[in-house]
């Protein structure tokens, strides 16, 4: 039996505090050397695809422009349009919303996208019920939460159909879809793409995410905190496949991660500690908090205790961010965390908000990581470096080495298309 591979993408920081700002070595989010450089460092360590978030407007909080968002946001398929001039092998994904979006327009996008990467584009499924972010489009927070994944679902078997309507020897039919979201007909202009349908990608942790990703995703991008909770989520998912007539590789699980290095373990903790303070200074620190309690907190010391107050929901406190769904079990979990190990507001933000960290040498890392695709926590990794946009370099240079060494990661691309890097099938044509 052949040793199991796993797979590798790189997500492009952008406006969160995933990114340590105040590092000499951090540069434009903006300016296109930046998303060429991380492209360029992912595709020479050959990994299967580079990843773009999604802003639609600049987050507010308490009635001010989020720091973070002083940089801008621009669009994903554009950039990666861009890439694709660049780049020769590695897949392209735009994370694009389907809440204010049309199915011809966008599956217009992603078949130009497939076409001119050679088959390599990839979309990212999200959605939206925040009519903060709907005031920017025509239907400005019209759409109900419950609603979110099933218009989503709707629109993703749209753009399918339309993808399909051509024929794999360039043959173009019309097409019609009459469903509760969309009642649209005529001929789609783009011929079938590269790849037939672009790869999908979908975020999330809740149970209805999990279930749209197990119906119709090829990806599913998710966050765990430790093997066990990796192993939980991925038996979870797993399972649901086969009631779509799905097989167990026609889902890949991948987590996003970071990644710090040192020549010790040492050293790669003290790297680590450092870089969580710099993500979360004194003023990120009560802002975050100020989420999940749903007041104002500024006169609060950020080494201080956690306020002693039970939180409220204020909505309007910040805006254009995931909000979290019980901010009471929340903070009280926040609470026994702050009490068990003595930690100041700052401190406890630190210890529960950030992303999973691998921390300690390149051998140890490379260790870890194959740990988690052996017993089945991950099939691979979505890296979310802290530095743009040099962030990889280091894991490319050192770790992705010892991981072909071990037999663990490709050495060559066997490929040309993302779909043939993930060993997913190719899509059935309908219609």
């Amino acid at each position: 039996m052949s040793r199991k591979q796993m797979h590798l993408a790189a997500h492009f920081p952008g406006v969160n505090n995933t990114t340590v700002w105040a590092d000499p070595k951090s540069r434009s989010q903006i300016e296109f050397s930046s998303f060429e450089h991380l492209a360029r460092t992912a595709e020479r360590g050959l990994f299967d695809f580079f990843f773009l978030a999604e802003g639609l407007r600049l987050r507010e909080h308490k009635g001010r422009i989020h720091d973070l968002d002083v940089v801008g946001r621009p669009e994903s398929i554009t950039v990666l349009n861009a890439l694709a001039a660049v780049t020769e092998r590695l897949g392209l994904a735009a994370t694009v919303n389907a809440t204010f979006n049309e199915p011809y327009e966008l599956a217009r996008r992603f078949a130009t996208l497939d076409h001119l990467s050679g088959g390599r584009a990839a979309w990212n499924v999200v959605t939206s019920s925040d009519a903060f972010t709907g005031e920017n489009f025509r239907r400005g927070g019209f759409l109900d939460r419950a609603d979110r994944y099933t218009r989503a679902a709707e629109f993703l078997e749209t753009a399918r159909e339309l993808w399909d309507s051509w024929t794999p020897d360039g043959i173009s039919r019309p097409f019609a879809h009459r469903g509760r979201h969309f009642d649209i007909a005529g001929e789609f202009t783009v011929p079938r793409s590269p790849q037939g349908h672009p790869v999908v990608i979908q975020a999330g942790d809740s149970d209805e995410g999990r279930e749209f990703a197990a119906s119709t995703a090829d990806v599913i991008f998710t966050r765990q905190s430790s093997l066990e909770d990796g192993r939980a989520f991925y038996a979870d998912v797993k399972r649901r496949l086969a009631k779509y007539g799905r097989a167990h590789g026609d889902l890949k699980i991948m987590p996003g991660v970071g990644v710090v290095l040192g020549d010790t373990a040492a050293e790669a903790r003290e790297r680590a500690a450092e870089i969580r303070r710099q993500q979360t200074s004194p003023q990120t620190a009560l802002l975050t908090l100020e989420q999940i309690w749903g007041v104002d907190l500024s006169s609060y010391d950020p080494d201080g205790p956690l306020p002693d107050i039970d939180p409220v929901v204020d909505p309007a406190l910040t805006q254009g961010r995931t909000r979290r769904r019980d901010t009471v079990a929340v903070a009280e979990k926040w609470r026994a965390l702050s009490k068990e190990k003595g930690l100041s507001i700052r401190q406890t933000v630190i210890e529960a908000g950030g992303r999973q960290f691998f921390t300690g040498t390149p051998e140890a890392v490379a260790t870890e990581l194959d740990e988690f695709v052996r017993r089945e926590a991950a099939d691979g990794f979505i890296l979310v470096p802290h530095l743009t946009p040099g962030g990889l370099d280091e894991f490319v240079d050192r770790v992705v080495p010892l991981l072909q060494e071990r037999g663990a990661f490709r050495t060559e691309y066997r490929g040309t298309t993302l779909r043939s890097h993930l060993g997913l099938p190719d899509p059935v044509q309908k219609g």
